[in-house]
């Protein structure tokens, strides 16, 4: 909720919109962890993407697929980005909703549009302990391990090629003070599993950029620090960890610390990218305008800096739409906030120099666990339940579907939204309506559920999350 300068041989092409602008841009030899100062450029970009692109830098915004027949919403993200992020598409829940059985629609769709408009794509997220299918809360120890390895491998050589850098392992660490792992099912498994994840997502996709991304790490704190340590001790024994994003939500008690450059430059002292991969800072006006900027001549300001993402495109696309955190307004007009952008990425910086192809490594061995049994409902064709994750005005629900004795060739699931929410993006469901009543039915690969079995589907939205019961019946 989400990379990057060419690799040499074992890298792609630098997509086709922003060769053009790199063919003028001097090259030369630039020392890992420095940073060298460029006059500005003697053409400003009129476009974000054009802009960023002048410094070898991508520009990119988190997408909803489910947004692209919206006109206006592709004319800005074609008009002013060079790389995408898929907002949930490629999650966990989203890609394996059975044990082994992958569905790519919504991602393929995705990385289509981003190919027939020479955009990077960024994947997000292989390994993560929120939006994970429900077939996983029965696994523990060397079986989830296992499906967890399973699933890394088999979505990354799906995208294989195709995918510029992943966020291989998402938000492992935890908020506070200790500076430790997060208490996650995937911890759980073991203190090495983030290495498994990198070690087989190289195995899978040996050309991607692979990135540790993780929030509240923008300033040196213990959560900082304890990323630090696992990226020091990583590049010391050979993981495979080429990136660490930031995702840079800025809020009025969390603003851009005054360390945030020096932050991003010890990472990149250690000999991996930084990525800003979700930036986006609630208000308007100038104060916001001046967040961003201070973000972009950050990033700018260091040479393996290589990319910034900002999380959506209008207000009214965020999830936390609420605070207006993003560029443009729900109407698609562009804010302060976008100009103060554009003239940061216009005023120069660094260049990204090339980094060295990334070694290839033998993928761990993974067994796919066997699929899980659940007891179906006491009666009826099916029944579901809703969980949320929520905060300020915003959520993400994960809606369990179990069929009756007699199975499911089709559902439909009902719920009743309070006042004040509004639902923003669904996932393996299609939902009819976004605010009050609600539906959302089977999508094709999730209508066929066996007696007693279950799948999963999940949506996204402002406000204060759903209430109520939701109820399920045949399609």
């Amino acid at each position: 909720m989400t990379r990057v300068s060419a690799r040499g041989s074992g890298r792609r092409t630098t997509p086709p919109r922003l060769r053009a602008a790199l063919l003028s841009i001097a090259t030369g030899v630039v020392a890992v962890g420095t940073t060298v100062a460029l006059a500005a450029s003697a053409s400003a970009g009129t476009t974000l993407g054009a802009a960023a692109a002048e410094t070898g830098r991508y520009f990119g915004a988190a997408v909803a697929v489910n947004r692209l027949s919206d006109a206006v919403y592709v004319g800005i993200l074609n008009r002013e980005f060079t790389s995408v992020t898929a907002e949930n598409e490629m999650k966990w829940d989203a890609t394996e909703p059975s044990p082994n059985q992958f569905t790519y629609t919504g991602g393929d769709k995705l990385v289509s549009h981003a190919e027939a408009n020479g955009m990077r794509v960024r994947g997000h997220t292989l390994a993560w302990h929120q939006q994970q299918p429900r077939w996983t809360a029965v696994l523990s120890g060397t079986a989830l391990r296992n499906a967890m390895l399973n699933h890394v491998t088999q979505v990354a050589t799906h995208y294989r090629g195709r995918i510029d850098a992943w966020n291989v392992v998402n938000e492992a660490f935890a908020d506070g003070g200790s500076g430790g792992r997060r208490d996650s099912n995937l911890q759980r498994t073991g203190n090495d599993w983030i290495e498994a994840a990198f070690r087989a997502a190289r195995a899978a996709d040996p050309g991607a950029t692979l990135c540790y991304n993780d929030y509240n790490t923008d300033g040196q704190n213990p959560k900082s620090n304890a990323v630090y340590a696992m990226v020091q001790d990583f590049r010391a024994r050979g993981v495979p960890i080429d990136c660490v994003g930031f995702q840079s939500h800025v809020t009025a008690q969390s603003p851009v610390p005054s360390d945030y450059q020096a932050n991003l430059q010890r990472f990149v002292d250690l000999g991996v990218e930084v990525q800003i991969t979700e930036l986006d800072v609630e208000g308007s006006g100038s104060a916001q305008a001046d967040s961003y900027s201070r973000v972009v001549r950050a990033c700018l300001a260091i040479s393996r800096c290589t990319g910034i993402t900002v999380s959506g495109i209008r207000d009214t696309d965020s999830w936390r739409a609420s605070v207006t955190p993003l560029l443009f307004d729900g109407n698609g007009n562009r804010k302060a906030a976008y100009t103060s952008t554009l003239d940061a990425l216009n005023a120069g910086g660094t260049t990204v120099p090339p980094t060295t192809p990334p070694p290839t490594t033998t993928p761990p061995p993974t067994t796919p666990p066997p699929p899980p049994t659940t007891s179906p409902p006491p009666g009826g064709d099916c029944a579901a339940s809703v969980s949320v994750n929520a905060w300020s005005g915003g959520f993400v629900a994960t809606v369990t579907v179990t069929a009756g004795p007699a199975g499911l060739d089709g559902w439909v699931v009902d719920l009743t939204l309070p006042s004040g929410v509004t639902v923003t993006n669904a996932w393996s469901a299609q939902n009819t309506g976004t605010s009050g009543a609600v539906s959302f039915r089977n999508v094709s690969y999730n209508s066929a559920v066996g007696a007693g079995a279950g799948t999963e589907f999940g949506f996204q939205g402002t406000g204060n999350g759903p209430i109520g019961t939701a109820t399920c019946a045949r399609a």
